[in-house]
């Protein structure tokens, strides 16, 4: 059991410091830029993962009382549901004006055929009458 512990508990602190590195705003990393930290972590990851847990984040909170989740609240997308999307809904409306006005185009050109047919249709009988009278 202790053999085990040796390999997991320094495998558990390199993933909660990377993690805690990569999560962390630029702004809170002190002494080394955030991607130096990253390389530090990966590299010695023992010395890195205590080192970045020591020195390298303010534990304070900022002067402006950001927290991680508060700073990831703030950058995320208000997503709303289609229904009540404005854009969502005007851009369904575009896109059936275009169907609409597709749609009326292939009924013209349909209706421009069937005449074109039936002007030959009787074209034809007519012909097939004159011919036998």
């Amino acid at each position: 059991m202790l053999r085990a512990l040796m390999f997991i508990l320094p495998l558990a602190l390199l993933i909660y410091a990377f993690i805690d590195c990569l999560n962390t705003p630029e702004d809170e990393v002190r002494h080394l830029p955030k991607v130096v930290w990253v390389i530090v972590i990966l590299l010695f990851p023992f010395v890195g993962s205590v080192g970045w847990l020591a020195v390298g984040k303010m534990r304070h909170a900022p002067a402006g009382g950001r927290t991680p989740s508060e700073w990831h609240r703030n950058h995320r997308h208000e997503w709303v549901a289609p229904d009540d999307n404005p854009e969502f809904l005007k851009s369904l409306r575009e896109e059936n004006k275009k169907d609409e006005s597709l749609l009326k185009d292939w009924e013209a050109d349909l209706r421009r055929r069937e005449e074109e047919l039936k002007r030959r249709e009787q074209g034809t009988s007519g012909e097939d009458t004159g011919t036998e009278g």
